[in-house]
């Protein structure tokens, strides 16, 4: 399964390149011909629209696998972010593993805390139990049961409707996970099947609680399939934006700024899919997963980047994506788990097991508090000179009026700024330093670093 996963992520999104390609030269790209060089192309971007972060940035919880006072003390460290929206996930599995008797205490203690810290809350229902998989008894899978579907997806419905009325203090409900892989979906990919299993779900979620948003299932990746194409494409084509449900997939990469096969490839996917959604009609788009493991090893698919490198990726890509067409995204995830995760998915985490915070809590953290609860997009600044190769380039206004400029590159440069002529201050988020740049006769110089830096003036 490990080796299909990582064909299905090398394989080319062909909807966000071709269906979408009259948007691959979009404004805000920085392809321009000044902008090329002989290195990686940098990226300049002017944000979409204003970024309230308690608003748009959550994390997925599994506050259901960890005794009630280590999950307080998760929740205690989450809000400490000031930030309100978390991502559960409801394993139908093990809340009702034989038909008609549910084991829903551990969700019970999960939702109450919720309620209790005043968090909002997206959840999902996901793996099928073995009395309602449509795998047979006999066939040679059958022990991965609630890898496949429900047999009958009315018997799902009903589930969904039940936990909406036991649980109203969710925000949002999601159909299933990642129904584009093996992991989530067996033996194959299957648009239609997966179409099935949505359309009643949203009309039972809808009969009994109409005024809570319904999403679809958080694709993997850029939702490619084994069989080829995109099944959000699909989806659509289908009919299933119609149904007025969050669309959401998962951008998972090898690094921030893109995947395997082109290391900067994550503007040329988002920006034109994003605009060939919001042309079929899609109304929120959101980001259900994302994040990078601090794994020590043996590798599985994703390189070994340690504690420091998971903070450093993090927050380049929370920059990248907070300038995209996101309507709300969900960092993966709030704390490592224990042995029940694999090697890789133990260590997600901003927090360790305890409850300890990491070194990527510290620096998402300090990025915050730089930022401020508000961001308003900005045009990026005009350089003196010649480009830097791999430059990213993100600006933003604060509410008391002072100017932000998100920026890395891909060797440590200096590069001036020459319209800013006041003192600015330069701050290193990751390694949690500051320093105060006087402008000199051309502007502010800044030393650009490979990780993310802010210049507040």
């Amino acid at each position: 399964m490990k080796t299909a996963q990582r064909a299905r992520r090398r394989h080319l999104a062909t909807l966000w390149k071709a269906s979408a390609s009259a948007w691959l030269m979009a404004p805000g790209l920085g392809q321009a011909s000044g902008w090329f060089s002989r290195g990686p192309k940098p990226i300049e971007l002017k944000p979409v629209r204003a970024v309230v972060w308690k608003d748009w940035l959550g994390v997925n919880a599994q506050f259901q696998w960890f005794p009630p006072e280590v999950a307080r003390k998760q929740a205690e460290r989450f809000k400490a972010l000031g930030l309100e929206w978390v991502r559960l996930g409801l394993h139908w599995m093990l809340m009702e593993p034989e038909e008609g008797k549910y084991n829903l205490k551990p969700i019970d203690q999960a939702m109450a805390l919720v309620r209790q810290m005043n968090l909002r809350s997206i959840t999902y229902v996901v793996g099928t139990p073995r009395f309602a998989t449509s795998v047979s008894p006999s066939d040679k899978y059958a022990q991965y049961f609630d890898k496949f579907p429900p047999r009958d997806p009315k018997t799902y419905a009903l589930r969904m409707m039940h936990l909406a009325k036991r649980y109203p203090q969710v925000d949002v409900w999601q159909v299933w996970n990642e129904p584009n892989i093996l992991a989530f979906w067996a033996p194959k990919a299957d648009p239609e099947g997966y179409g099935r299993l949505l359309l009643p779900a949203v009309q039972a979620l809808r009969a009994v609680v109409p005024d809570k948003p319904v999403a679809m299932a958080g694709m993997a990746y850029f939702s490619e399939m084994s069989t080829g194409g995109l099944m959000i494409q699909r989806l659509g084509e289908l009919g299933a934006f119609n149904l007025n449900v969050i669309v959401a997939y998962h951008p998972y990469t090898a690094r921030p700024e893109g995947a395997d096969d082109d290391e900067r490839d994550l503007p040329t996917k988002v920006v034109p899919g994003h605009q060939w959604l919001r042309a079929a009609g899609v109304k929120q788009i959101w980001a259900t997963e994302w994040g990078w493991s601090s794994y020590d090893g043996p590798k599985e698919e994703q390189p070994i980047i340690g504690e420091q490198g998971q903070a450093d990726y993090v927050l380049r890509r929370l920059a990248l994506m907070a300038a995209f067409d996101y309507d709300r995204v969900f960092l993966f995830t709030l704390s490592d788990l224990d042995a029940r995760a694999s090697v890789r998915d133990r260590r997600y985490g901003l927090l360790r097991e305890n409850g300890e915070p990491k070194p990527v809590y510290h620096a998402l953290q300090r990025f915050l508090q730089v930022c401020g609860p508000r961001l308003e997009p900005d045009t990026p600044p005009k350089l003196e000179g010649r480009v830097p190769d791999g430059l990213v380039s993100i600006a933003w206004k604060r509410p008391d009026g002072r100017q932000v400029w998100m920026c890395w590159s891909d060797k440590p440069v200096s590069v001036t700024l020459p319209q800013w002529r006041k003192e600015a201050v330069l701050h290193h988020p990751l390694k949690g330093t500051q320093v105060t740049l006087k402008p000199g006769p051309a502007g502010v110089t800044v030393p650009l670093d490979t990780a993310l830096q802010i210049l507040v003036a």
